[in-house]
């Protein structure tokens, strides 16, 4: 297991022994049945009190809304919720947009209402764009959780928020700083524009680069490759043309860091300019393993469809309400407390390098 870097602060902590355990489980969605009660749930013009103790409803229908289909992250993430939904003798299924636009997720929310789901699960490609939908979803006892990216908070019962936003901004930063020697011009590659998790993390990244000990490291440039493959490789190459002097490279988005990685791995800037950001092990271990990133971070993606799916479905059942000070009982990971505007974290960023990433497939 890995001992954190020089230079990163203690809120980078060390995984659990059991997240060493992970394995990518593969799974289809659920299958289609009559809808089931939703008379458990408040909607968002009510006051419900919670019932820790009511049992989860049998035949409860969920349904993972990611950013985009196809998503290797997001199809981890949502997979891994159709798996959580069985134990409870649940139903999920993954359905979204072919791209990651801000209105693309619109017309599924939609249609899921209409399907007679008991909860939606998700991830906003941006904030408010969906909240139309969400509200009138919640207005008919639908329950609705954000996992990945928030929405509004007033578009949803929680968010599950898969590491402390201030940490993985935070982080991301000192990672890179540690590998360029505190000094350099260095860039951002983001996902979209509107992505409310990147511009988040990216407000820490900046607040953490106005300490001292960066004042030798100047941000150059924020590049969006609106979490596509081509876009990023494309995205990539821009940047390293436009600032020759570029000694380092962040991208927090798992479409992203892949792609740079692999133009940077066949480029005259493999070994010259850093790369870090956040991704997954099987899509970054050949990277790591011929010198083109020498370390990058991510938190267990299993477990974060996981604690979201149980979220949905104690919502849906009574078991808790949202408030902050609930506790949520999430199967395997125990318990979780819901926090400030309905927040739920997973846990805290891992960081990967090649002393460790052979123990990690997913």
């Amino acid at each position: 297991m890995i001992t954190p870097l020089r230079g990163v602060r203690t809120t980078l902590s060390i995984a659990t022994a059991g997240f060493l355990a992970l394995s990518l489980v593969a799974c289809g969605g659920g299958t289609t049945k009559d809808s089931a009660s939703n008379d458990a749930g408040s909607n968002s013009g009510t006051t419900a009190t919670a019932d820790p103790n009511a049992p989860i409803k049998d035949g409860l229908k969920l349904a993972f809304l990611p950013k985009q289909i196809n998503n290797p992250y997001e199809t981890i993430v949502d997979h891994a919720g159709i798996e959580a939904a069985k134990e409870f003798k649940g139903e999920a299924k993954e359905v979204g947009p072919s791209d990651a636009s801000a209105s693309s997720q619109v017309s599924y929310v939609n249609t899921l209402v209409q399907q007679g789901h008991d909860a939606i699960l998700i991830a906003a490609n941006d904030a408010n764009a969906v909240c139309g939908p969400l509200k009138s979803a919640r207005d008919k006892g639908v329950k609705v959780v954000a996992y990945d990216s928030d929405t509004n908070p007033d578009c949803r019962d929680i968010f599950i928020n898969q590491a402390s936003s201030e940490a993985i901004g935070r982080s991301q930063v000192q990672l890179l700083s540690e590998q360029i020697g505190g000094e350099g011009e260095i860039a951002i590659l983001s996902a979209t524009a509107n992505a409310t998790n990147q511009n988040t993390w990216i407000e820490f990244m900046q607040d953490e680069l106005k300490k001292p000990e960066y004042a030798k490291i100047k941000l150059v440039k924020i590049a969006y490759g609106d979490d596509d493959d081509q876009k990023s490789f494309q995205q990539t190459q821009g940047l390293l043309q436009a600032y020759p002097n570029l000694k380092g490279i962040i991208s927090p988005t798992t479409v992203g860091i892949s792609a740079a990685a692999r133009y940077i791995s066949s480029s005259e800037y493999k070994g010259k300019v850093v790369l870090t950001g956040l991704g997954t092990p099987n899509q970054m271990r050949k990277y790591v393993k011929d010198g083109t990133v020498a370390s990058f971070a991510l938190w267990n993606p299993n477990d974060l469809g996981y604690l979201a799916s149980y979220a949905a479905a104690a919502l849906a059942s009574g078991q808790i309400t949202g408030a902050e000070g609930e506790v949520l009982k999430a199967g395997k990971l125990g318990e979780r407390t819901i926090g400030a505007n309905g927040e739920i974290i997973l846990g805290d960023p891992f960081t990967f390098d090649k002393s460790n990433i052979d123990q990690f497939d997913f």
